[in-house]
C-alpha cells in the first residue's frame, strides 16, 4: 500500500521504519526537506519528498506534526491522493509546552482532532497519538498474544477507520473503537487511556472513565 507520512519525529520515524519493513510503499516528508532525511532514508528505503508531494497517490496519509503546524501544511495537501485516502491524525495539543493558545479548542470546545480536519478539509483517523514512539518498535505482538498493546481509534469516516485498523493489526496493535471525533476527548492528553500500555479491555474501561473536562495542566 501506498502510504505518506508528513512529519519525521518520533512517531514519524518509526512508523516509517515499521511501515517499510512490512513491505509498504512509503513516501515521508519534514519540514526541513527532503535532503534532511538522507539517514531515515537509507536506513529504511523510504522516499524523500516535499510536504506538498507526501500524499500523491497515498491510500494512507499520516500527518504526525506539532499541532502549532497543521495551519501551515500547504493548501490542497490531500488533492493527489488516492480515493477514499484514509487521514491518520497522531496529533496532540500542548498550549504551554508546545503549541500555545488555540481559541477554537480552548473556548470553542472543538476536539484537537476536529481543529486539525478543519484545517485540513478533510477527516481523520485519531490514532497513536497516545502511544509511545519506542512502543511501535519494542511492542509489537501477534494476534492474540496476552501481553498485545491495544490503542483507541476514533474517526468520523467508518470506511477510512477499518483501513486504520486494519493497518494497526498489521503493525501488531490492537485496537478499540473510540467512536467519533466529536468523542476523541477521551484520547486527549491527561485522559486515562494516555500512554496507558493495556489490551482492549483496559483501554475499552480507560475511554469510559475520562472526563470531558481538560485539566488545568492542559489548558492555556
Amino acid at each position: 500500500m501506498r502510504i505518506g507520512i508528513i512529519g519525521a519525529g518520533n512517531i514519524g520515524g518509526n512508523l516509517t521504519r515499521r511501515l517499510t519493513t512490512l513491505g509498504h510503499e512509503v513516501s515521508v516528508a519534514n519540514s526541513r526537506g527532503p535532503e534532511t532525511l538522507e539517514a531515515l532514508v537509507g536506513e529504511t528505503g523510504a522516499k524523500a519528498v516535499t510536504v506538498s508531494e507526501a500524499a500523491r497517490g497515498a491510500r494512507v496519509v499520516v500527518v504526525t506534526v506539532p499541532l502549532k503546524s497543521v495551519p501551515d501544511l500547504p493548501a490542497g495537501l490531500l488533492d493527489g491522493a488516492a480515493e477514499g485516502v484514509a487521514v491518520i491524525d497522531t496529533g496532540n495539543y500542548y498550549p504551554k509546552e508546545r503549541d500555545g493558545r488555540i481559541d477554537a479548542i480552548e473556548d470553542g470546545g472543538l476536539t484537537e482532532s476536529r481543529w486539525t480536519e478543519q484545517h485540513l478539509g478533510h477527516r481523520v483517523v485519531k490514532v497513536f497519538n497516545g502511544t509511545y514512539a519506542q512502543d511501535l518498535l519494542e511492542r509489537p505482538r501477534p494476534a492474540g498474544d496476552p501481553e498485545r498493546i491495544a490503542v483507541p481509534v476514533a474517526s468520523d469516516d467508518e470506511a477510512a477507520k477499518r483501513v486504520v485498523r486494519a493497518l494497526v493489526d498489521e503493525l501488531g496493535f490492537d485496537t478499540v473503537d473510540a467512536g467519533g471525533i466529536d468523542e476523541s476527548w477521551r484520547q486527549q492528553p491527561a485522559t486515562p487511556v494516555y500512554g496507558l500500555r493495556a489490551g482492549v479491555e483496559g483501554v475499552t474501561r480507560a475511554l469510559a472513565e475520562a472526563s470531558p473536562e481538560r485539566p488545568e495542566a492542559h489548558k492555556a
